[in-house]
């Protein structure tokens, strides 16, 4: 959880697309509350007897601040406390346990082995307690069963849209929530039990058994995106060509989520930090979208998204060969005690049916 150095550009021949922040989309009726995961997890605004005295520790809720925030004062402004409080309770929680849980340095705060696996079951816990107010709010209020689901932009304009909207006739009282990232904040949505599942790029070095089921829809490989007008639209280029003009990336990891990985994943983040520099890095599409339109930045996205991009006067750049591009699997992340549940089994083979009719030929 150390500040990383985040100044640095794709590799052309080997960068793996990660869908970028669009918006947070709520699909509701006027009885049912906004919920903004932004501030609170999902079933945080339960009020009264369902949200009662919370089963987990305050010390631990606090441990999980820290742990996720990578800092003290991260997680004391996340908390409304003060850092001398969060440091005095994080020594009786070492001193209970007997055994160091954080390592401090001038970057920031990791955690030792002992902490890793602490914060590993209390995750756990967490994410079962909320799962468990969740479902006794449903059965108490019994409503219609909602949507939770994690996505990155081009699943979401791709197929997604439309199933969510479909959903909608059928279930006119059902409350909706889609969250729209890239496919760490998708994954770091699910541990915490924010979302059912998310549909995204297959994740590759994850530190530990995240208790998470791929399943897989189809492969996909990256387009080069430039304005209209672009000297490299003129006819075919090679990637060298390519990486001669400034970039645009969308898929800049966040501090937190390296967590997510191991140690030689890490280091390797560090090492392509400090290696390739961008001209503009930005988790908003639209953001990227605006600033490729006003210069000759080359942006790489899933190439999926070419007729989408054409419709914003931005145009995908003919690569020579395009046997060297990279292939990655797309897919649903689910988490194991949901694979047995009905409702989410249903949803996954209505997104199954949805993505196969417009992948069959990404």
């Amino acid at each position: 959880m150390t500040a990383r150095n985040s100044n640095r550009s794709p590799d052309y021949g080997k960068i793996r697309n990660e869908h970028c922040i669009i918006d947070k989309i709520y699909i509701m009726t006027p009885s049912h509350h906004r919920v903004d995961a932004g501030s609170k997890r999902a079933g945080s605004h339960l009020t009264g007897p369902q949200r009662g005295a919370n089963v987990m520790d305050k010390v631990l809720q606090q441990f999980l601040a820290i742990a996720e925030a990578g800092t003290i004062s991260g997680a004391a402004t996340t908390l409304f406390v003060t850092q001398p409080t969060l440091t005095f309770n994080m020594k009786k929680l070492e001193d209970s346990l007997g055994v160091p849980l954080f390592v401090r340095t001038s970057r920031g705060i990791t955690l030792t082995s002992y902490g890793e696996t602490l914060y590993e079951n209390t995750r756990v816990m967490r994410r079962l307690y909320d799962n468990t107010i969740a479902s006794i709010e449903e059965q108490r209020a019994r409503r219609e069963q909602g949507l939770n689901i994690g996505t990155g932009y081009s699943w979401w304009s791709l197929f997604l849209k439309d199933l969510i909207l479909d959903y909608r006739r059928r279930n006119p009282n059902a409350p909706i929530y889609v969250s729209i990232g890239n496919q760490l904040r998708c994954m770091d949505q699910l541990l915490s039990g924010d979302t059912s599942l998310f549909i995204g790029h297959e994740v590759k070095g994850m530190a530990r058994d995240t208790g998470t089921t791929f399943l897989p829809l189809t492969q996909v490989h990256n387009g080069y995106f430039v304005r209209a007008g672009h000297p490299l639209l003129d006819k075919p280029r090679r990637l060298a060509e390519l990486e001669e003009y400034p970039a645009v990336v969308s898929n800049s990891p966040e501090t937190r989520h390296l967590r997510l990985f191991g140690y030689n994943v890490r280091e390797r983040a560090d090492i392509a930090s400090n290696a390739y520099k961008f001209a503009f890095a930005s988790n908003s599409l639209a953001a990227c979208l605006d600033y490729i339109k006003e210069t000759d930045a080359v942006f790489c996205h899933s190439a999926v998204m070419s007729h989408t991009f054409r419709q914003r006067d931005v145009y995908p750049v003919i690569v020579e060969d395009e046997n060297v591009l990279e292939r990655f699997n797309v897919g649903i992340y689910v988490l194991h005690e949901r694979m047995e549940d009905a409702f989410v089994s249903r949803l996954i083979d209505d997104i199954k049916a949805a993505a196969a009719r417009v992948l069959s030929t990404a």
